[in-house]
């Protein structure tokens, strides 16, 4: 049975204001993380009904104090793909609503990050002309909000596409970046030097370890990254999420795979995030419901309809458990 909402949730897909989110008992949902219950060990749909709502769902960004919450939301095969945003305020929380940079229905928007500190926004952009020559855009944060959004120079972004940033507690650029090959992209990082990016190197084999690999989530301190990865012989699936360590002297340890917890056989799995305490882990999949009949009129139109308008419907939804696993496959040396 698909798990139904228990909020009453007033919100638009167009640029409209935003509503404050009201739960069943007409009360304003308040608390951290849209109020909802902290998951433990086990794998849980990220608030249903707000954020997995039945749309394509995706990428996790928030404030270091949780008080603003990002998501990427696309349809039609990223012909329309924009960020959403829920705002946290002294009377609950507002949203969702389209984030006021990512307005320009002439481009495609997707993949926030936000700063381990709060100062800088990146995203990703690129023109709905089918080409899909994504690039990485940044705004500064100022008093009244975000800056206008600006491209990173050319030591980051190319003629070929560059996805997915993530940024480490020293300003350290984590991104995925196309090659010369169809269809394979590669983790590259740059180190942010006297307020410039220098020239991005791809990392090595042990991270850049299967037939391509994308979308790698940094930890603010460097020491490890969780990316996805397709093509490697312990896969569960197409794509999965593999963690790998890194130590002070610049080595990698070997990808550990994230298990059948959180990887599935037949599911996209390809965007991740851990909360800036640690404590949680985020990411996307395309699982479907363990069980997979809603009821009995399951073939009818109230019954499609139902699927349709609930998340675990085959569309990517955001889910969330401890991210108390990170430590623990921690190995020696790293």
């Amino acid at each position: 049975m698909f798990q139904k909402s228990k909020l009453i949730i007033f919100f638009c897909i167009s640029l409209c204001s935003a509503s404050q989110l009201i739960a069943a008992d007409n009360e304003a949902i308040t608390g951290l993380y849209l109020g909802q219950t902290p998951p433990g060990d086990e794998v849980r749909l990220f608030a249903p009904g707000i954020v997995s709502n039945g749309f394509n769902n995706r990428d996790v960004a928030m404030m270091p104090d949780g008080s603003e919450f990002y998501y990427a939301v696309n349809m039609r095969s990223f012909d329309l793909s924009t960020i959403f945003a829920v705002y946290k305020t002294n009377d609950g929380w507002d949203g969702p609503q389209v984030a006021t940079f990512a307005r320009d229905q002439n481009l495609k928007y997707l993949e926030p990050t936000i700063s381990p500190d709060g100062s800088k926004f990146f995203f990703v952009a690129s023109p709905r002309d089918g080409k899909n020559n994504n690039d990485i855009w940044v705004m500064n944060r100022e008093a009244t909000g975000w800056s206008e959004p600006v491209k990173l120079g050319d030591t980051i972004n190319t003629p070929v596409s560059e996805t997915f940033p993530s940024i480490t507690n020293d300003g350290t650029i984590y991104f995925s970046r196309e090659s010369d090959d169809p269809g394979v992209e590669y983790i590259y990082r740059s180190r942010l030097v006297n307020g410039q990016y220098g020239k991005a190197k791809r990392l090595p084999d042990n991270v850049n370890c299967g037939k391509t690999q994308f979308n790698a989530f940094v930890a603010p301190d460097e020491s490890y990254l969780i990316v996805s990865v397709y093509g490697r012989e312990d896969s569960l699936g197409s794509i999965d999420y593999y963690i790998v360590y890194r130590n002070q002297q610049d080595e990698w340890s070997e990808p550990i795979n994230l298990g059948d917890r959180i990887n599935t056989a037949g599911a996209q799995e390809y965007s991740s995030f851990v909360s800036r305490d640690g404590k949680y882990f985020f990411f996307m999949s395309s699982r479907l419901p363990a069980d997979k009949d809603p009821g009995n009129d399951t073939y009818s139109l109230a019954g499609l309809t139902t699927i349709f308008n609930n998340p675990q419907n085959g569309n990517s939804d955001i889910y969330w458990m401890d991210a108390g696993f990170i430590e623990k496959l921690r190995p020696a040396g790293f």
